[in-house]
């Protein structure tokens, strides 16, 4: 599978590097790809570094990891090449949302609503996810998404990279996992997030 990241933050190159261990061809960009050697070399051989317009164009599934404040930007310059494609959001809201949007998800949505999106991996930092990475009981990876072939592309790239998908529901969920929601830094294994899950939404009803 090709896969394509936007964002070359910790997260992003760290889960660029664990889709190339997994065998996956790997794009990778940010504002300045030309920046990037220091990560192509960590992708072993499996990746590069493109501008973002064809990054997102190169790739069958995306994982969308900007800086929270630089989100619309991303979009608006992978040029309409993320319609039609799976792009797992992993930005958390960290300087507020848009008017009227209860979800970075669901303002992402609304940005460009011919991607596939699906929220995922925005609820732990790197070093939690490396720690916990392939380790019985595996760690819980909560996914919000309203579509199928999302959710299935999704729970694919969570079980190669050693966590548990488990689906959470649709995109009005997405505001459990993040900034101030419930989920959020939420260490959980797969054996108790439905009932992490339960109180989160009750918690939020």
């Amino acid at each position: 599978m090709h896969i394509g990241v936007i964002g070359a933050g910790q997260l992003g190159a760290t889960l660029a590097g664990w889709c190339a261990d997994s065998g996956h061809d790997v794009a990778v960009t940010s504002r300045h790809p030309e920046k990037l050697g220091a990560v192509v070399d960590r992708l072993g051989g499996h990746g590069t570094a493109l501008p973002v317009a064809e990054t997102a164009a190169f790739a069958d599934v995306v994982v969308f990891a900007p800086a929270w404040e630089s989100a619309h930007e991303a979009i608006d310059l992978t040029g309409g090449n993320l319609a039609g494609k799976v792009v797992i959001d992993a930005t958390n809201p960290l300087g507020g949302l848009p008017d009227g949007e209860p979800s970075a998800l669901e303002a992402l949505i609304h940005w460009e609503p011919e991607a596939h999106w699906v929220k995922a991996f925005n609820t732990l930092p790197t070093r939690i996810l490396d720690r916990r990475r392939g380790h019985d009981p595996l760690l819980a990876e909560f996914v919000c998404t309203d579509l199928r072939d999302a959710r299935t592309a999704a729970s694919r790239i969570i079980r190669e990279l050693g966590f548990a998908p488990v689906y959470a529901g649709g995109a009005e969920t997405a505001r459990l996992t993040e900034t101030g929601g419930p989920l959020q830094l939420a260490e959980v294994d797969v054996f108790h997030a439905t009932d992490a899950l339960a109180e989160a939404m009750a918690a939020f009803a």
